[in-house]
């Protein structure tokens, strides 16, 4: 068995991760290559917890006359409609799991309570974190770092639509630089949109590794537990 270099991960993937190239709710196709990426990651013996995101269905910005909380609230509940299908298409292959939320919803899902979470990882199972922190003004980029945290996660993954952390939008410009490894520090004084400045914050102040990669290769996932190089880790 290939030695680990993280043995506990959190995963941190967007809504749109899972759309593909729909671009708007879920394309089986992604799903199923993600899932058997995760799956992969389980057969190591890696211990793997899941904050996904809802902008395939929902984002706050859509929102824009609507009252903030209702909109934010509308997005958690976007993020468990993924968390249904990621354990629905990781039981089809094998890999037991668990969906908690951060608000409770008894009928599909556990409420988030940390040491079930961590003897579940313990046992195996892959771990879905939905619904955010349960508040509003909260990012699902602030529910990966403290559920990292609170974990005890070895390094968060972050599945992007590019392939790191660049000086720039690669998209809208050809001359922006991509950086193999950066600091917490630099990406909140260069106010880089790797994430929120409370996820950057909390992952600094808790030490935690983060990895950016590009999630239309989910081999990378298994690259980066092994300690291979790829895309930016930030540290």
């Amino acid at each position: 068995m290939q030695k680990l270099k993280y043995k506990r991960v959190l995963l941190k993937l967007s809504g749109e991760a899972l759309a593909g190239d729909d671009k708007h709710g879920i394309n089986a196709e992604t799903l199923g290559k993600i899932c058997d990426q995760i799956k992969n990651l389980i057969q190591l013996g890696a211990q793997v917890g899941i904050v996904v995101g809802g902008g395939n269905f929902w984002r706050g910005k859509y929102g824009h006359e609507m009252e903030r909380t209702t909109s934010d609230y509308m997005g958690m509940l976007a993020t468990c409609i993924n968390g249904l299908a990621l354990q629905d298409a990781l039981e089809a292959r094998g890999v037991y799991t668990r969906l908690q939320t951060a608000i409770e919803m008894r009928e599909i899902a556990e409420p988030y309570i940390k040491r079930k979470a961590i003897k579940h990882l313990e046992k195996g199972r892959v771990v879905i974190f939905s619904c955010g922190t349960g508040n509003p003004y909260f990012t699902t980029d602030t529910a990966a770092a403290l559920r990292a945290a609170e974990i005890d996660a070895d390094v968060i993954l972050v599945g992007k639509t590019i392939d790191g952390v660049y000086s720039d939008d690669p998209k809208t410009n050809p001359n922006a630089v991509k950086y193999d490894k950066i600091s917490y520090l630099d990406i909140l004084n260069k106010d880089l949109k790797v994430m929120d400045s409370t996820a950057t914050s909390l992952c600094r102040d808790n030490n935690i590794s983060l990895i950016v990669f590009a999630i239309d290769k989910p081999e990378n996932m298994l690259k980066a537990i092994l300690g291979e190089k790829v895309g930016t880790i930030i540290e």
